[in-house]
């Protein structure tokens, strides 16, 4: 009996030993992370709208466009580095310039410059833009703020509408009158919000296209038939829009345009075809 019993456990030993290599031969499975899915999601639309922009392109004269998200710190351009020429989206360059050269001297705007900032915004309005340019210290001036807001791609023209810029760092500058960690402080920033999500009717065109009901916007737009190319024009459109789980910044750069409404047309085209295939 006991002969039989230490008999049978010799098989049994035997046993207990395979069983940690069976058990390293069949690991769990594991699937990607939240995180790579999330990656390969969005690998996925950029491709898709990349293509949808570069067929659309295909089409009509030449534009760029970048999306830079808040929420999620993700951005996406279509040729963002090549350059155009600004026409009046400049004047949010000078807006933040004034704004910066202000709280440098610990000082709110005077009434005067208040009261041109304003027209320059809300209005589009030329004379008040110069005005403001010449009195930071033109080109060099706006240059220098630029620096400071991490704009590399853009060049300052002393003709002001004649500046040149890309979208990339449109959204850039975009970004820094919202950043609470850059260089505008509170107020500033506020100014510039208010005054952007206050613009003529008449020229709320643009980026608050892509906006759903019941978001919010901001937005500064530049038109100007060019001398240089046949009196086509040049449509620019910046801006931000913002709701319960969107922020973000937009900027769509273009020129070529047989008409003004034409251009329009394109840029907002391009702001919608990023919402449609980057789901934001």
């Amino acid at each position: 009996m006991t002969h039989g019993d230490s008999g049978g456990a010799l098989p049994l030993s035997g046993t207990f030993r395979d069983q940690p290599a069976a058990t390293k031969a069949t690991p769990t499975p594991t699937g990607p992370s939240p995180e790579e899915l999330a990656a390969q999601e969005r690998a996925k639309r950029v491709t898709a709208l990349n293509a949808a922009l570069k067929k659309y392109a295909a089409t009509v004269p030449e534009f760029s466009v970048a999306v830079l998200d808040r929420k999620t710190g993700q951005k996406y351009s279509y040729r963002g580095t090549e350059k155009y020429e600004t026409a009046s989206v400049v004047k949010v360059q000078v807006l933040a310039c004034l704004l910066l050269t202000a709280q440098d001297n610990q000082r709110d705007l005077t009434s005067n410059e208040l009261a041109l900032a304003k027209r320059m915004i809300r209005l589009s309005d030329n004379d008040a833009t110069t005005s403001l340019f010449a009195k930071l210290g033109k080109a060099s001036a706006i240059t220098r703020c630029n620096k400071r807001l991490g704009l590399t791609q853009t060049t300052v023209n002393s003709a002001w509408g004649l500046t040149r810029t890309t979208v990339d760092d449109q959204v850039k500058l975009l970004s820094e009158l919202v950043d609470t960690k850059g260089p505008l402080d509170q107020d500033s920033r506020d100014l510039a919000h208010e005054l952007m999500s206050t613009v003529d009717e008449e020229q709320d065109w643009g980026v608050p296209a892509a906006a759903r009901t019941g978001e919010k916007f901001t937005v500064k737009n530049g038109w100007l038939p060019r001398s240089t190319e046949n009196n086509r024009w040049i449509i620019n459109t910046v801006g931000r829009i913002t709701g319960d789980d969107t922020d973000v910044s937009i900027a769509v750069l273009s020129h070529g345009h047989a008409s003004m409404s034409g251009g329009i047309a394109v840029v907002e085209k391009a702001a919608k075809l990023t919402r449609q295939y980057l789901k934001y």
